[in-house]
């Protein structure tokens, strides 16, 4: 099914395709799962770095729960447990947590309630909710279609998941029809594209969905080059292969090198060697090498080939860049969905669960510059100006702008929804397997590495600045300032967790205490500030001065002198609300200015000694600055009447709460300072609040 426009005519015939959307996305997910032979195959991984199956099949459907109540469309959990242990998935971040014995992963069963649950959920939103057309990014219906999307990216990582798989743990499923025929490999050539000022980047206004990466600007004068015609086939490669491409280290940069040694890979991931001759592994069988498919490698594959072919040949090879292939797209007449229909290229199921020979779709003579596999560019991905994270999920794009994650081009037979899209971007690391091959080209252009990656994130940003950065009218360090607190006051000093860390400042002050400190933010944008700091020993941030002006700023560990503590932190994300079971054993919990901006804080409050071991210190810190656009109304503790005319005050409230299970033991006034501009600053007292679990 293609993806729906955002525009329309009547706001019930929108609420009909976007119910009949959903359901197909929701069927095509649980379709792809399937290919599992039985459910002993759920509990098994595809490989080491990633979760066991059952994560993925029931992480889309905690996705929706998870994203319509972080914005306050709905305000009850279905299944607290699995919206806590599906909640997170992998690329490998230090935050991402694969320690199986933090999990108890429930019954197959019990998933398909779950999900079947879910679907009745937002089934029932589709129809209820208020909406008006065209759907904006601030509508709950974006909410919705986020989740939908979501799961179409998961569908084709799911595949991916699958074939990575033993055959002996996968069945072939009818409707997944691989292609029949191959070939031959057509012999390359380059073909000409004349240089051009590239724009990227889609308005706000576009009529079809987008990630929050897609939005904003970039303008880029790109000089003529040449690109392939085809896509580098199982036949071309098979040189690189047969010359002992994977033995030569001068054809592997650092990280390709590190990928052989740890893979110990002698050819590509899915070619399977028998008797000296090489098969192919489609999704559910092996096949004879289909010589003039496109072959399946990680980018870090396609860029030895280039430099072997450059060797070669005498001529330079490489990969195309983002703009380069906005030119290359622009040269092949092509038109965005929905407009191009779906048979026109190897897309969205319609020809083959497979991919096909690259001399099959051509688009005025470059073939397959969409479908059949994805395409490895050189360019790492990065925000353009003007980008915005979207408050739903403002961990989807700003993790991978670190310079490791490598935009992948043009989509392949397993996509669909947005990942079809002329402006789509996605990235991933170099190492990653997904459904994607290569092309090269010649060209004189080059990309930019940046050598330090500055946070421009304005929120971050201040945030760094309010706690690596300089004091300001004589009042200390705020996160200095509150282990201080909370360190006077602890008994025992094995393990704290310091929850709402933000950049994590608190978190290393507080391993100068305790032998283990977990920082957990509910916001990804914060968590790896933090991770960051202990992994590459440095943040770098951008601190806004005046109008358009800012100075770049960056602290080392040695700087904080914390080079000697950094071991002992480990950063998570994580919802206090909803925390997984695996956070507990605290001698101290610190909260620092967070429970005015809990969308349930009576929740956390009702279950956080649970975390905490006897003699534990749960220290609270907060403003309470109520607001309705982080908790509604009915769950403020304080700020408001009763019905009685009686002021209700926030510390009044915290005592009826926790009075039964702790003891209050101090309470003081702190202030902070946050620099917004060299001119312009906010000035807060923050309540302290020290509480011994009895």
């Amino acid at each position: 099914m293609y993806p729906i426009t955002l525009d329309g005519i009547s706001v019930e015939e929108k609420r009909e395709e976007i119910r009949a959307y959903f359901h197909n996305t929701f069927d095509l997910f649980e379709k792809v799962f399937e290919l599992l032979k039985d459910e002993s195959v759920f509990y098994k991984k595809s490989e080491p770095t990633r979760h066991p199956m059952i994560f993925y099949f029931g992480h889309t459907a905690t996705f929706f729960v998870n994203k319509l109540i972080n914005m306050k469309i709905i305000t009850q959990r279905i299944n607290p447990e699995f919206e806590s242990i599906f909640a997170v998935g992998v690329d490998e971040m230090s935050w991402d947590d694969l320690e199986e014995a933090r999990y108890k992963w429930p019954e197959i069963s019990q998933v398909r309630a779950y999900r079947d649950a879910v679907r009745k959920l937002v089934d029932k939103l589709i129809m209820d909710l208020d909406f008006t057309l065209e759907i904006q990014a601030d509508s709950p219906m974006w909410v919705i279609l986020m989740g939908i999307e979501h799961e179409r990216i998961h569908i084709e990582t799911s595949l991916v998941l699958h074939r990575q798989m033993s055959l002996e743990d996968i069945k072939e499923v009818a409707e997944f029809n691989v292609c029949m025929h191959a070939s031959t490999a057509p012999k390359n050539t380059m073909i000409a594209i004349n240089g051009a000022k590239v724009r990227l980047g889609k308005e706000k206004s576009h009529h079809l969905y987008g990630w929050d990466n897609e939005y904003g600007s970039y303008t880029e004068e790109v000089e003529d080059f040449q690109v392939s015609k085809y896509l580098v086939s199982n036949g071309e490669f098979m040189e690189f292969v047969n010359e002992g491409g994977y033995e030569k280290e001068e054809f592997w940069d650092e990280e390709g090198k590190e990928f052989l040694k740890k893979s110990q890979a002698k050819y590509p991931h899915f070619w399977v060697k028998k008797n000296e001759t090489f098969q192919y592994r489609t999704l559910a069988k092996i096949i004879d090498m289909p010589q003039n498919w496109p072959v399946d490698v990680n980018a870090l594959e396609a860029e030895a080939f280039c430099r072997y072919k450059s060797k070669k040949e005498n001529v330079h090879y490489t990969l195309p860049s983002e703009a380069e292939y906005a030119l290359i797209y622009q040269h092949s007449n092509l038109k965005d969905v929905p407009a191009l229909h779906e048979s026109r290229a190897n897309i969205n199921f319609y020809h083959y669960v497979s991919s096909c020979p690259v001399d099959e779709f051509s688009f005025n003579g470059i073939y397959d510059v969409i479908g059949n596999v994805w395409q490895w560019s050189r360019t790492p991905i990065r925000g353009f100006k003007g980008f915005e994270v979207h408050e739903a999920y403002d961990d989807f794009s700003i993790p991978t702008f670190d310079d490791k994650h490598a935009l992948i081009l043009g989509s392949s037979w397993a996509s669909s929804g947005n990942l079809i899209m002329k402006h789509s971007r996605y990235a991933f690391r170099k190492h990653f397997f997904q459904n994607a091959g290569f092309r090269y080209v010649i060209t004189q252009n080059t990309t930019e590495k940046e050598d330090d990656i500055y946070e421009s994130d304005t929120l971050v940003s201040q945030y760094c600045e309010f706690q690596y950065g300089n004091t300001h009218f004589g009042v200390a360090n705020f996160a200095l300032a509150c282990a201080q607190i909370a360190s006077k006051y602890v008994m025992n000093t094995k393990k704290a967790l310091d929850l709402g860390c933000a950049t994590g400042r608190a978190s290393f002050e507080l391993a100068k205490t305790f032998d283990a400190v977990e920082g957990l933010d509910f916001s990804v944008r914060f968590v790896q500030v933090g991770s960051k700091l202990k992994e590459e020993g440095y943040v770098a941030f951008t601190c806004k001065e005046e109008g358009a002006l800012s100075v770049n700023k960056k602290v080392t560990l040695q700087d904080l002198g914390y080079e000697n503590v950094a071991k002992r932190v480990s950063f998570w994300q994580g919802d206090a609300c909803n925390l997984k079971p695996n956070f507990n054993s605290y001698d101290l919990i610190l909260a620092t200015n967070l429970i005015d901006r809990l969308y349930n804080p009576r929740l956390f409050l009702d279950t956080v000694d649970a975390k905490l071991n006897d003699d534990g210190i749960l220290m609270l810190t907060s403003p309470y600055t109520w607001q309705e656009s982080s908790t509604k109304k009915e769950f403020w503790l304080g700020g408001y009447k009763d019905e009685n005319g009686n002021e209700v005050k926030t510390l009044q409230s915290l005592k009826n709460i926790l009075n039964d299970k702790f003891e209050l033991l101090h309470v003081e006034e702190l202030e902070f300072v946050i620099k917004e501009t060299a001119r312009k600053y906010q000035h807060t007292i923050s309540q302290v609040s020290v509480w011994k679990k009895r």
